[in-house]
């Protein structure tokens, strides 16, 4: 797999596997990370490489970081520790493999069914657009649908999620921390939306949602995806929403964000 360095040199994105019984380094987020790459510089490569890897541990689903590798672990393990979603896997040798997959994947599980839970679902009509800042969100979700490569983290990790359905694959990486982020149910409701357009949820980074879709939107798809985005966003006048109604016309994929400083991602 070779992609080109920013000073037009190739590069390869190297691919490690793992077992889920293999033994948890600092390479590994837990016992569920089944595959790493490394030198990550292209988003169309990445998609295509998890796809690759979902067959062999089909029917769990996968799903892989995006920005922020270290950021995203962080917020992700705070944000699972939420109380609706804290998991008692009882006491255990950390230096048991087996034992620590059980847990890992009991943590997985618990937190998957508590998204599918009715009462504790957000509904989409209850999210709302931030009041301030909209303008520079809707600007930053174009500059990151146009250079994607520049916002994902040249390491990935991808995560098997023990559960049957795609929207459920957000319990493998739990996300949003902060007050003022988009939290992991408000999260889920954004993903199983988005769903209604053809878009799968294949990864969840420290700022970042990712979405992909067997092919790009037709025109006739873009205007009701466009209207959802605004009600996520805001800004319902910004010229910004037609320039990303024709880019997304031409990507199978789709990144936004749920935090709440999002729009500062293009300042890095």
């Amino acid at each position: 797999m070779s992609v080109s360095d920013r000073d037009g040199r190739m590069r390869a994105m190297r691919m490690t596997t793992y077992d889920t019984l293999d033994p948890v380094t600092r390479a590994r987020w837990d016992t569920n990370t089944v595959a790493r790459f490394d030198e990550v510089d292209s988003l169309t490569e990445l998609v295509a490489a998890v796809d690759a890897l979902r067959a062999a541990h089909a029917p769990a689903r996968l799903l892989c970081t995006l920005d922020d590798v270290n950021q995203c672990m962080y917020t992700s393990m705070h944000a699972g520790l939420a109380e609706r979603l804290t998991v008692d896997a009882g006491e255990f040798d950390e230096n048991d493999v087996a034992a620590a997959h059980h847990a890992d994947d009991l943590r997985a599980a618990r937190i998957a069914e508590v998204l599918d839970d009715v009462r504790s679902r957000v509904e989409w009509d209850a999210l709302t657009a931030a009041p301030h800042g909209a303008e520079l969100d809707v600007e930053a979700l174009v500059e990151v649908n146009t250079r994607p490569e520049d916002m994902i983290d040249d390491v990935v990790l991808v995560q098997r999620v023990p559960v049957g359905r795609d929207d459920l694959a957000l319990a493998g990486i739990p996300n949003g921390y902060f007050q003022g982020d988009r939290d992991t149910f408000e999260n889920h409701a954004v993903v199983r939306r988005l769903a209604r357009h053809g878009y799968r949820h294949f990864g969840t980074g420290a700022a970042l949602l990712g979405f992909d879709r067997p092919v790009p939107p037709t025109p006739a798809e873009i205007p009701p995806l466009i209207t959802d985005l605004i009600h996520l966003f805001g800004a319902p006048d910004s010229p910004h929403w037609q320039v990303l109604a024709e880019l997304l016309s031409n990507r199978r994929t789709l990144l936004i964000g749920y935090t709440e400083d999002f729009s500062e991602l293009l300042d890095d």
